[in-house]
């Protein structure tokens, strides 16, 4: 198992990003935690489930989003997810995913990440998954490459996390996951 995270990545921003006659509505920054993990098991699935245990996500109801960080927002790298919760809550992430079952294929699955440049803590998240790191590298800064151009520029130079792992005789499933924030599925 290789995991390729930056540990520099740590990120601390003052301004909210948004127009300036909308005050920011957050009392404290939206600290979001980034972790890769790997499992193995007899199915592909179980390995997924092993691998989200790995990073103790396993107990949440896993709530996809799409590429927007959310301005205010912080990015630290963890190796086990640490949001309150109780069984089957929700999580909102960003994720990444691969699976091998043949013995000595890989697999890799990374989440990467540009930040405006104006410290406002606004940026961009991309997942993708292969066979290699350089792979899912390559895949990553070329996504961010482009969406980035297509705002215009403005953003600091990309980041990422990856795991990879080869498959030996079970499954293997790698995941590379950036978690938002948790929650009760009670009214709210």
């Amino acid at each position: 198992m290789t995991r390729s995270i930056d540990h520099d990545a740590q990120h601390r921003f003052s301004g909210h990003g948004g127009r300036a006659d909308q005050p920011d509505r957050r009392s404290s920054p939206l600290m979001i935690q980034m972790s890769t993990g790997v499992g193995v098991g007899p199915t592909p699935l179980a390995a997924f489930d092993a691998a989200l245990r790995q990073i103790a996500v396993g107990d949440f109801n896993l709530i996809r989003l799409s590429s927007v960080i959310p301005s205010g927002s912080r990015i630290r790298h963890v190796e086990r997810v640490e949001k309150e919760a109780r069984w089957g809550d929700r999580l909102y992430c960003v994720y990444a995913e691969q699976h091998s079952t043949t013995p000595g294929q890989g697999a890799a699955a990374g989440v990467g990440w540009v930040l405006k440049d104006d410290d406002s803590g606004s940026g961009l998240f991309v997942e993708h998954h292969g066979s290699t790191e350089q792979e899912v590298s390559t895949q990553i800064r070329s996504t961010l490459g482009d969406m980035t151009a297509g705002r215009g520029g403005g953003f600091d130079a990309p980041q990422m996390s990856i795991a990879t792992a080869v498959c030996e005789q079970q499954p293997v499933c790698v995941i590379s996951l950036a978690a938002y924030s948790a929650g009760w599925w009670g009214v709210q």
